[in-house]
């Protein structure tokens, strides 16, 4: 699979995964790689919010891409996340295979398009719980 990192098509959202190739409906398009870590590990970079990469498994196994950029599926970014764009809309899934995780297309993907994946509904709930804490330290810290 021919993909490119670029800047995203959302607004503050960095880098993005773009396709040169068309992708069929239900194809793998890229592993998600990273480092391995247990429940401690994953429990442990939550708590210092080190948390943005962190694919979870099942119960007692992730997948960290925090400190693999040289992995390319890290960089696909959620349409439905905080900042959302009229007419952009997640084109792909996370699936799972054992202890392999992969981005697969929900639908056909034109070449060019970029790639964007389903986070989940208790991932943004928690990213906007954070954002919600960060903004109540800084309000206090000004007082």
């Amino acid at each position: 699979m021919a993909l490119l990192i670029k800047k995203s098509r959302l607004p503050g959202a960095g880098k993005g995964l773009y396709t040169t190739k068309a992708i069929r409906r239900d194809s793998r398009i890229i592993e998600y790689r990273g480092e391995i870590i247990g429940n401690r590990e994953y429990r442990r970079r939550t708590r210092r919010e080190e948390d943005q990469y962190l694919f979870y498994l099942r119960r007692d196994l992730c997948i960290d891409a925090l400190h693999t950029p040289q992995y390319k599926a890290r960089y696909a970014n959620d349409a439905a996340g905080i900042t959302r764009v009229k007419g952009i809309r997640n084109n792909s899934d996370y699936m799972t295979f054992g202890d392999k995780c992969f981005i697969v297309a929900s639908r056909d993907i034109k070449a060019g398009e970029e790639i964007f994946v389903n986070y989940t509904k208790s991932y943004w709930d928690s990213m906007r719980k954070r954002l919600k804490k960060r903004e109540k330290r800084n309000i206090q810290k000004r007082h």
